[in-house]
């Protein structure tokens, strides 16, 4: 199926660059690929389950008209999973915060969801893990899995 999207021309430099630096012959492929990537990232979001430990990264343009306000706000609705957050000045324009995070996935999901919609907002990413408490229990060990000391 043919398909026509509207993007920045610097999105699609840095597209092609990347393309190019990769070895792709084809942009078709490489956008196929860039959508298989991210609807597999959302599938993997989607199928956490229980209580999770994780990083939120953000960064936005803190030049946007009500940004930092929105964020500050969602991140205050969020306060019992959030464990801590640093905000890093990038650029004249761009700043990050990191954000950490510990509790039900539903919540931080939900978080992550809402910092994603927002305007200005550019990149966010969650990297998240089983919180820990999954680690400390006892079994026969006929299955594989790794146990962090």
């Amino acid at each position: 199926m043919r398909i026509s999207m509207s993007l920045p021309k610097k999105l699609l430099a840095e597209f092609d660059e990347v393309l190019k630096d990769r070895g792709y012959q084809s942009r078709s492929k490489g956008i196929r690929d860039a959508l298989s990537d991210y609807i597999l990232r959302y599938q993997w979001m989607n199928e956490m389950e229980g209580q999770r430990v994780g990083v939120i990264t953000i960064i936005y343009d803190h030049h946007f008209t009500g940004v930092m306000e929105s964020l500050a706000n969602i991140q205050h609705d969020y306060r019992k999973e959030i464990n801590a957050s640093m905000h890093i000045h990038m650029t004249q324009k761009y700043c990050m915060e990191v954000i950490v995070v510990n509790g039900d996935v539903t919540q931080i999901r939900d978080l992550t969801e809402k910092m994603m919609r927002l305007k200005g907002v550019e990149h966010v990413k969650l990297t998240s893990t089983a919180n820990g408490e999954s680690l400390d229990h006892e079994h026969s060990h006929d299955h594989d899995h790794d146990h962090v000391h």
